[in-house]
């Protein structure tokens, strides 16, 4: 795992060094550097060391010097895939680097290579001899990839920090990016906080023309749901089995590391499954697994992981913390984002992530589980919104929405009139808007009020609804699979992983992203996945024979800290950092003020409200 940077342009004495000396904490075992002068090139590169320590340093070059590669990431199936070039006449150079792969791969394949690669990556290939860069980010988009197209250059980085050490980079605030800020609670590509930056999308390739610095975008793979047709005689039990193998294969690939590696742990139904496959490919008592744990029962989840750990038979370690400690690290973790996200969930990971790497530089987790197999309570809300949408008239439902907003407000971890209400304000709105409003921030009116400006709800949650609409099977169930899938997982779940994790320099790698994996999920039915009400149906019946049944039948739990508790206490406050030019300071007020009080809960705005002033003041310059 690494940090890429770079640009197409004009040499500029030290900028280079500057935009590539950012990413040191994604990668503090090495930095290389690699100029074509001439064609203006210039690739940086900080290395984390995972495989091959002695051949595996970048920017790596050919034996003919025409090509050359920065990466960031790993190719889970590089032996594989070196066994073949091999066989077609290519000699390689390292011992086992997977990076050396996308060279040859390239060279065999060309534009074609990532169809190829069953991994997690963002890498700029340039083909001296075509005058070009071809790049790439993986299917889902678990490495990150900026660039920004400017008359002075065309530059890219893994963070916006590094690519704003650049002369030309911009640095004012995009309005539409803060809309979807505020709107779903992160910032979905191909938009981000920087007006003329640009994420390269999940699934997407890239050339450009290092002369013209004409860029091409080319989407090369995307989710989508393709059911069989005709189901196993024994439905459970062939795809029971087959979900076991696969799952384990796709542990097995990630296990593969010339470092230490551990396992996330929280006692849930995904990593539990991940830590227990791992513990079959791992000596007797030698896998390490991590949890975070908190003095506040309701965000805990130390003990029901020990429970897991001691059953496997791991090498267990748990952290305690104090919930004011966690708080007084909130200024650090803000000031050391790249970019804004509202998902309370990274403060617990970057402190997870902090805590294994003292110990290990890679860490598997149970990540994607819940977006393949319907683990989230909206989709136990579809059927009953269905049908209140249908026979609920709205002066009916707006007098039932001001009788609920009359339920005492808890600061529990997903408390249960935190959930009525949620649904409630979804249901306000068409279907196709119930996914991203159930978990926004703000709902339209109060967010044209927060800018000051008309707000098109149907601008905002674009992308929402282009999965809704976009779905090729018709059911709300598939339509929420490929919401949570597309979207959710991709901008925010893995960005939320991977920046926590980088920031403390540890690789953390998702089996239920394996290709062979996702693939055979996407054929299984919805009707399997959720049935009956209960979530994640086939995912637990096929783990019966592998983990203990309280484990399969403990409820979901979120993964967060009590910032709603925090706020009405003024532990945090929204004014502790000044908001952008444009966003309501009364409005801001006025939210936190009701909020105090106990009328209405606000902890996901004042939230993000809060981390974007403190980036925005982190990058004042």
């Amino acid at each position: 795992m690494c940090g890429i940077a770079g640009y197409v342009g004009p040499e500029r004495g030290g900028v280079l060094e500057a935009m590539t000396a950012v990413l040191a904490h994604r990668g503090p075992d090495a930095v290389g550097y690699w100029r074509d002068v001439r064609h203006g090139v210039h690739f940086g590169h900080r290395r984390l060391s995972v495989l091959d320590h002695a051949g595996g340093g970048q920017p790596m070059i050919t034996a003919d010097g025409q090509l050359v590669v920065i990466f960031n990431g790993e190719i889970y199936n590089f032996a594989e895939l070196r066994h073949v070039l091999e066989g077609r006449g290519h000699r390689f150079v390292t011992d086992h680097s997977d990076t050396e792969v996308l060279l040859h791969g390239y060279r065999e394949w060309g534009r074609d290579l990532p169809l190829r690669l069953n991994g997690m990556w963002a890498f700029v290939l340039y083909d001296r001899s075509r005058g070009r860069l071809f790049g790439s980010r993986d299917r889902f988009g678990e490495k990150p990839f900026f660039y920004a197209e400017r008359p002075e250059a065309f530059l890219f980085a893994s963070e916006l920090s590094a690519l704003r050490r650049h002369p030309a980079a911009p640095h004012s605030l995009s309005r539409a990016a803060l809309r979807k800020y505020f709107g779903y609670g992160f910032i979905p590509a191909p938009h981000t906080m920087l007006e003329g930056v640009r994420k390269l999308p999940a699934g997407h390739s890239f050339t450009l023309d290092v002369a013209t610095r004409r860029l091409e975008l080319r989407r090369y793979w995307e989710f989508e749901l393709e059911p069989a047709e005709t189901e196993p005689r024994d439905p459970l039990g062939a795809w029971g089995e087959e979900l076991r193998a696969r799952l384990e294969e796709a542990v097995r690939r990630r296990l593969v590391a010339d470092v230490p590696v551990g396992v996330f742990l929280s006692g849930g139904i995904d990593s539990s499954a991940v830590t227990a496959f791992a513990a079959r490919h791992v000596s007797a008592g030698r896998l390490a697994t991590f949890t975070i744990g908190f003095t506040e029962r309701s965000f805990d989840e130390s003990a029901p992981a020990r429970r897991v750990a001691d059953y496997l038979g791991t090498n267990h370690r748990t952290e305690t913390l104090a919930l004011e400690d966690t708080r007084a690290l909130l200024p650090e973790i803000a000031a050391r984002l790249d970019e804004p996200m509202g998902d309370p969930s990274l403060v617990p990971t970057y402190l997870l992530s902090r805590f294994a790497r003292r110990h290990v530089t890679v860490a598997l987790g149970g990540d994607a589980g819940d977006e393949l197999f319907a683990g989230y309570d909206p989709f136990r809300a579809l059927g009953a919104a269905a049908a209140y949408a249908r026979w609920v008239p709205r002066p009916v439902h707006q007098a039932i929405r001001l009788l609920a907003a009359r339920l005492p407000v808890s600061h529990r971890n997903m408390s249960a009139d935190f959930r009525i209400k949620r649904t409630l304000r979804g249901l306000s709105y068409p279907p196709r808007l119930w996914l991203p409003l159930w978990m926004a921030p703000l709902e339209p009116g109060e967010l044209a009020e927060l800018l000051g400006e008309p707000v098109d709800p149907d601008e905002v949650f674009a992308e929402a609804i282009a999965v809704w609409e976009g779905c090729r099977q018709r059911d709300p169930v598939d339509r929420t699979l490929q919401f949570f899938t597309r979207l959710y997982l991709q901008d925010d779940m893995l960005v939320k992983l991977d920046r926590a994790s980088m920031l403390h320099g540890l690789e953390a790698r998702v089996p239920f992203l394996d290709n062979d994996f996702v693939d055979f999920t996407r054929r299984v039915p919805w009707r399997w996945k959720f049935r009956h009400g209960q979530t994640k149906y086939l995912l637990k019946k096929a783990l019966t024979p592998v983990l203990p049944r309280d484990v399969l039948r403990r409820p979901k739990k979120g993964f967060g800290v009590p910032v709603g508790a925090w706020f009405r206490q003024g532990a945090l406050r929204p004014d502790d950092h000044a908001l952008p030019a444009g966003v309501s300071a009364a409005f801001t007020e006025r939210a936190w003020s009701a909020h105090r009080s106990g009328r209405v809960d606000q902890r996901a705005f004042l939230w993000n409200a809060w981390l974007l002033g403190a980036w925005r003041a982190a990058n004042a310059n």
